[in-house]
């Protein structure tokens, strides 16, 4: 004989909360998940973030190197320039030491009869010279004798000239005052020193007239 079993227990219930049940433990599930994976990629991003910093200090750290060497070859540079520039003022007296020989043994040997040297004044190489000129034709021989047979004068120019206010004492005859200007020629010692090429330039000195 066939027996029937009824339940009549509220299976739809039942159902119904082992659903609820499955749905909260896949839920709690998931958050676990989401969570191990948020863990993970902040402990990815920290690795990321400390060997970036890391760089950062050792970038920084050598910069500050760079600039103490930066600096260590500025003084070393600024060092050298004094050095070079205390040895170019050496040659330089080396090589002008005669200079004033030279002006003053050309200027005797360039000075006409009738030209009275009164004054003589040097700024670098350009000279300034004022005297007596017992006649105009004298000025301009003295001015022919600096231009062309003077091996260490050169460019002379009249500045002006005028009968003088008076005499000088012991001179009867009247006198013309007069200046000029001229320019030094590099002596032998600072040509050597310029070496081939320096072309016998005079620092300073204006452009020669035609």
């Amino acid at each position: 004989m066939t027996r029937i079993r009824i339940n009549l227990l509220p299976h739809r219930e039942a159902k119904r909360e082992r659903q609820k049940k499955a749905f909260y433990f896949f839920t709690f599930l998931s958050l676990l998940a989401g969570l191990a994976l948020v863990a993970l990629v902040w402990s990815v991003l920290q690795g990321y973030i400390a060997n970036q910093q890391g760089r950062n200090a050792f970038i920084a750290n050598e910069n500050r190197k760079l600039d103490m060497q930066i600096k260590e070859i500025a003084s070393l540079r600024q060092e050298i320039e004094a050095l070079r520039a205390r040895q170019r003022a050496v040659e330089d007296l080396q090589a002008d030491r005669n200079q004033p020989v030279y002006l003053l043994d050309e200027l005797a040997k360039q000075t006409p009869e009738g030209i009275y040297l009164r004054a003589v004044k040097q700024e670098e190489r350009k000279v300034n010279v004022q005297g007596w000129a017992a006649s105009n034709e004298r000025v301009s021989e003295f001015l022919r004798n600096l231009q062309n047979n003077s091996k260490y004068l050169e460019r002379p120019e009249l500045i002006e000239i005028k009968l003088a206010a008076q005499n000088p004492q012991g001179m009867q005859r009247r006198l013309f005052d007069f200046s000029l200007n001229f320019y030094l020629r590099p002596t032998p010692e600072r040509a050597q020193l310029q070496g081939p090429g320096a072309g016998g330039a005079v620092p300073g000195a204006a452009p020669a007239r035609k």
